[in-house]
């Protein structure tokens, strides 16, 4: 596909815009399974708590607290808070805003964290408050219920609450034991607390904000509720800006590939239409066509995959590496074999189906060209009676391509279970391990559904990235089969500083010395042709089959470069000027007339669509058409089918004609152009033709002495050379090849 990368240049703008969005799209996807763990750990484990560091403490509370803390992490940790008393002298001005939120307010003293502590400072005081408030929290609970009460951290902690003296503060006495013996029962605590880790402990301290939080009054399933309302809201919110985000990309993506589409098939076609006959013996006539049209689609279709998925997926599996690295490792390994067995499957199937999508195409045209051949010949067939052959190459192509394509589809169609095979075992996999860890206190259950969330978005990327794989090479192709016409180097070329014909143009044509032989050809089929066809007159050309007569005349609209030798108009090399200029000057009648779809008048205007009625009028008239065009209803109006096939071939040929007399050219070629025409008509059109034409250069290519007979000037062709030149009369006597073609159609007393 790099060689033809030049067409993604204007719109790089696009693409640029459609990366950012992936890149923007990736993220949002890979927020929703973070938000998710959130409404289950926080919103409904945690009740609505996000931390471990409370909003708001009452004053009684943080005292006993700071017991469990030094000097220094007490400082600390009181630094971040603004002690609000009721008994004050002077209430803070937000003090009625506060009673509502936490009631308690209005009969003690309560700490209320600072409005201007981040993120990340909550995040480092959060494992050095957790620890006391564990500790304050599992004392309370023993209090509270002397039964379950056992030793406080176990026989090291050095006191057991249940032989303490009714009615003691142990707070208290706590707060009046001396520094040594607080700093032991601290290295203790921090011990018991370690085997948690810091994660896992502030987890923990949850339940007891949420109790000093029920406590302060406030009311925490409203809390929950609006947690919970408030994350959800950010996930529709993330999902709604990731639909419009994929909607914009996609977007972005077909307008590229269509555009792309549209321009490759643009220059194919102008590319083409420069082709001369020796480049079209490179490609069937089949093959120009699939590749303007199918493998153009391709490339249009993996373009649009291209652009969703080469970017987006890469963004996505690295970046939900990264995210659940930095959750949980401990369950990475999973999705490390999940991607290993997933990478291993599509290399196969790439391995296994390459070949067969390279070959896809080439069947393609196979198809393509045995349906144009049967469609265009079908009159012959059914005249021969070879349905039967014709329908067995058909059948043999169509199941060549059939079988190849299914072959691919029962691939695709085995990988797919398998992938979904792999992806649900993963899942197995990690809620196994997961559940394990949960059950361990070693994870939530928010972080496990994360990490499948993770999991599985990781998984999908490497298939995106796998499939593109599979997709791209059949795509490329594609691509190279485009190329390889684009990149055709066009054996007849406009000069780098053309000439111009001279003013006014006399249209005199000059064979100088010509040789020419085709392309790969090892000998020359015309040698040393030379002749002058001069304004107002007829020059024929006659011979045996094969004798190079079109051959001669398609040297003159360039339609093949001669070998050696010049052809001159006007004294100018036709090679000089410019491949428009040059078949501008001509007129030219095929041997086989073509029509296009649309209609009479259509057709004539081919030749110059601004030329006025009365010009078609003309042209119809000496053409010996016009009576046929007045008997339809519709005149000129008339729908010609695709390739005239609802005219006949004497119709056809004479519509030609008259599309040729429309530009009025002061050269004529007619090859062979009235070889449908019984001699009647063929007399009134060579007359009517005479008359029209007379300043102007005509040459004919005829099998027809009759038609000849009155020409100015007769070149007699065999095996490719000159053999005779001159009138009738004098190639009657000088010719013995021409007085062989005569006499065989004419007696002596219609040549005389």
């Amino acid at each position: 596909m790099f060689r033809i990368k030049r067409y993604l240049k204007p719109y790089l703008a696009h693409l640029t815009v459609a990366v950012i969005l992936l890149f923007a799209l990736a993220n949002l996807d890979l927020a929703l399974p973070d938000y998710l763990s959130r409404i289950v750990n926080n919103g409904i484990q945690q009740g609505g708590v996000e931390s471990a560091v409370p909003e708001a403490i009452r004053e009684a509370q943080m005292d006993k607290l700071t017991i469990f803390m030094d000097a220094a992490d007490a400082e600390d940790v009181l630094s971040h808070y603004t002690l609000v008393d009721p008994n004050a002298e002077t209430l803070v001005p937000e003090y009625d805003s506060l009673v509502e939120t936490y009631p308690a307010l209005a009969d003690e003293a309560v700490y209320v964290l600072n409005d201007d502590v981040n993120k990340k400072e909550i995040e480092r005081l959060e494992p050095i408050v957790a620890k006391p408030l564990m500790v304050v929290y599992g004392i309370q609970q023993a209090i509270e219920n002397p039964e379950a009460a056992a030793q406080m951290g176990g026989a090291d902690m050095g006191f057991d609450l249940s032989k303490l003296p009714p009615g003691m503060d142990v707070f208290a006495m706590l707060a009046k034991m001396p520094a040594s013996q607080l700093e032991q029962l601290q290295e203790k605590m921090n011990a018991q607390f370690e085997a948690l880790g810091d994660q896992m402990l502030i987890q923990a301290a949850i339940a007891p904000v949420k109790a000093e939080y029920e406590a302060l009054g406030m009311d925490t399933a409203k809390l929950q509720n609006n947690y919970i309302l408030k994350v959800g809201g950010i996930m529709l919110l993330l999902t709604l800006l990731s639909g419009i985000t994929t909607i914009a990309v996609g977007y972005l993506a077909s307008r590229v590939a269509a555009g792309v589409a549209r321009d490759l098939r643009h220059d194919l076609f102008r590319k083409v239409e420069g082709f001369a006959s020796a480049e079209f013996n490179q490609f069937s006539t089949a093959s120009l066509i699939t590749r303007s049209t199918n493998d153009i689609t391709q490339l249009q279709t993996v373009t649009v995959m291209i652009i969703r998925m080469i970017v987006y997926a890469p963004i996505l599996a690295i970046g939900g590496i990264i995210r659940v690295l930095g959750r949980d490792a401990s369950m990475t390994w999973l999705i490390g074999i999940a991607v290993a067995v997933l990478v291993s499957v599509i290399a196969v199937v790439f391995t296994v189906a390459l070949p067969k999508f390279k070959l896809i195409q080439k069947l393609t045209d196979r198809l393509n060209l045995v349906s144009r051949e049967q469609l265009s010949g079908m009159l012959v067939i059914r005249a021969f009676n070879m349905q039967g052959f014709e329908e067995e190459r058909f059948d043999k192509a169509n199941l060549d391509l059939t079988a190849n394509s299914l072959f691919i589809n029962r691939l695709m169609v085995i990988m797919m279970p398998l992938m979904m095979l792999i992806m649900n075992t993963l899942m197995l996999a990690i809620i196994w391990v997961g559940s394990h860890q949960v059950a361990a206190a070693a994870m939530q259950v928010g972080d496990m559904i994360a990490f499948m969330q993770y999991a599985m978005q990781i998984v999908m990327a490497f298939l995106f990235l796998s499939m593109m794989f599979i997709i791209i090479p059949r795509a490329q192709v594609s691509a190279d089969r485009i190329a390889d016409v684009l990149e055709t180097e066009l054996s007849i070329t406009d000069p780098a500083e053309p000439r111009a014909f001279p003013s006014p143009f006399r249209g005199e044509v000059e064979f100088r010395h010509v040789s020419f032989h085709y392309p790969d050809a090892d000998e020359d089929v015309l040698h040393d042709i030379s002749f002058i066809a001069k304004p107002g007159e007829t020059t024929a050309f006659i011979g045996s089959t094969g004798s190079g007569k079109s051959t001669v005349v398609n040297l003159l609209p360039r339609f093949y470069d001669v070998t050696d030798g010049s052809i001159l108009m006007d004294g100018i090399d036709i090679r000089e000027v410019t491949q428009h200029d040059l078949r501008e000057k001509i007129g030219y009648v095929p041997q086989k007339g073509v029509l296009f779809s649309g209609t009479i008048e259509t057709n004539l205007r081919y030749a110059d669509e601004n030329a006025p009625d009365e010009a078609l009028a003309t042209a119809m008239e000496i053409a010996q058409v016009a009576d046929f065009v007045s008997g339809k209803e519709e005149g000129v109006e008339a729908e010609v089918s695709q390739g005239g096939t609802n005219v006949s071939g004497g119709q056809k040929q004479r519509l030609s004609i008259a599309r040729a007399l429309v530009n009025n050219p002061p050269i004529y070629i007619f090859d062979d152009s009235f070889s449908a025409l019984d001699f009647k008509t063929e007399a009134k059109l060579r007359k009517a033709l005479k008359e029209r034409t007379g300043d102007s250069t005509v040459l004919v290519v005829t099998q027809r002495v009759a038609s000849v007979m009155h020409a100015e000037q007769i070149v007699v062709l065999d095996k490719g050379k000159v053999v005779g030149k001159g009138t009738h009369e004098e190639l009657m006597k000088t010719s013995d090849v021409y007085q062989e073609i005569a006499l065989s159609q004419l007696s002596m007393e219609e040549l005389s």
